[in-house]
């Protein structure tokens, strides 16, 4: 195989591949330069027109993150999370799904490259959107589209949850 730089490629095709979900945290503290260097890493996301149309709302607090664990259907272990990054975007932006989506696994793969665990929940469509919206005084013009935990993880071991294989779900030429 004929790669231009085989150090970074590995690297960065284990991250892509070791990358999980991680639901339970130590109670420690994420260093903001690793947090700084993740969100940077969020912001390098594509999007179309290169609009940009995100802004992240970066929650350390304790007492604001049980609120936000509160409000989350399926995100109570945002509690015990070290942060969560909330992703908003530009609701006129008729991409902003699109281009917020690529920010939020941006600011995942950074977060699991630096040793740092995270879970994408749901913010886009869900009831509790416009509640973590004016929890964190975020203006109107903005949607949830995502909330990221993260933090130390605090899990006895990997594993890694089977995958479709290749052969199922690609096809070449037309779908056969």
């Amino acid at each position: 195989m004929n790669v231009r730089n085989p150090g970074i490629a590995n690297f960065g095709i284990t991250v892509i591949q070791s990358r999980h979900s991680v639901r339970k945290f130590k109670d420690e503290p994420v260093p903001p330069e690793f947090v700084r260097k993740a969100l940077e890493c969020a912001s390098k996301a594509c999007t179309a027109c290169n609009v940009q149309p995100w802004i992240f709302v970066q929650v350390e607090d304790r007492e604001t993150l049980g609120k936000i664990a509160d409000l989350a259907t399926y995100g109570k272990f945002i509690a015990g999370a070290g942060l969560c990054i909330l992703v908003f975007g530009e609701k006129d932006h008729p991409f902003v799904i699109e281009d917020c989506s690529a920010a939020t696994q941006n600011l995942l793969l950074a977060l699991h490259a630096y040793g740092y665990g995270g879970c994408w929940v749901a913010g886009d469509k869900t009831p509790y959107a416009e509640a973590v919206r004016a929890l964190v005084n975020v203006p109107d013009k903005y949607k949830l589209v995502s909330i990221v935990a993260a933090g130390v993880p605090d899990v006895g071991g990997i594993s890694l949850v089977e995958k479709k294989k290749l052969e199922d779900i690609v096809f070449h030429e037309k779908y056969e």
